[in-house]
């Protein structure tokens, strides 16, 4: 998935990375807006991992996003 979709759909995929780093907040995710190398940042800071090993997680998380995590633009958000 290329991370400029995700950046401009951050509000939809802000869920997603609190289901997969739990230590995360909201308001970490508020702060690292989509920036990839902060996002590496928060999960270093919250999770006491190497800078290498914060960045595995992100790419490893990258791989499983999805275009069914994105609604179309204009249609109506599917129930789950």
């Amino acid at each position: 998935m290329n991370w400029d979709r995700i950046e401009g759909n951050w509000k939809q995929v802000k869920g997603k990375m609190i289901e997969q780093w739990g230590k995360l907040t909201d308001d970490d995710l508020d702060v690292v807006a989509g920036r990839r190398d902060q996002l590496a940042g928060k999960i270093q800071e919250r999770y006491g991992v190497a800078k290498d090993e914060a960045e595995k997680q992100v790419a490893a998380w990258e791989r499983t996003v999805s275009d069914d995590w994105f609604d179309p633009p204009g249609s109506a958000r599917r129930p789950h």
